[in-house]
């Protein structure tokens, strides 16, 4: 039987707790913060706009909670960000996220 490897849970929880920006910025992808954005329900909310493979995502980040207003698809962490934008499977987007 082949032997099992898994990740450090300090990575994972590190990841899981990150900010959204601040993952942006590992993944080494373009993004931009909406100065004109207002938020609604948390003073904290931001709005950034991502340049991923020739397109624009919109996301409204709130700490390590995210959610891409066309999509319509949300998650929190670092490793969720990296799935959904860069189409990985978990153990490649925290991998990827590792790596930098």
């Amino acid at each position: 039987m082949k032997a099992r490897r898994s990740f450090r849970p300090e990575l994972l929880a590190r990841l899981r707790d990150m900010p959204a920006p601040t993952a942006l910025d590992l993944l080494g992808l373009y993004w931009k913060r909406d100065p004109d954005f207002r938020p609604l329900k948390d003073k904290r909310t931001e709005r950034v706009h991502v340049s991923v493979g020739g397109g624009v995502v919109e996301l409204l980040a709130t700490g390590p909670k995210w959610y891409d207003t066309r999509a319509e698809k949300g998650g929190g962490g670092a490793i969720d960000l990296a799935m959904h934008l860069l189409r990985l499977d978990f153990v490649s987007a925290v991998k990827q996220l590792d790596r930098s």
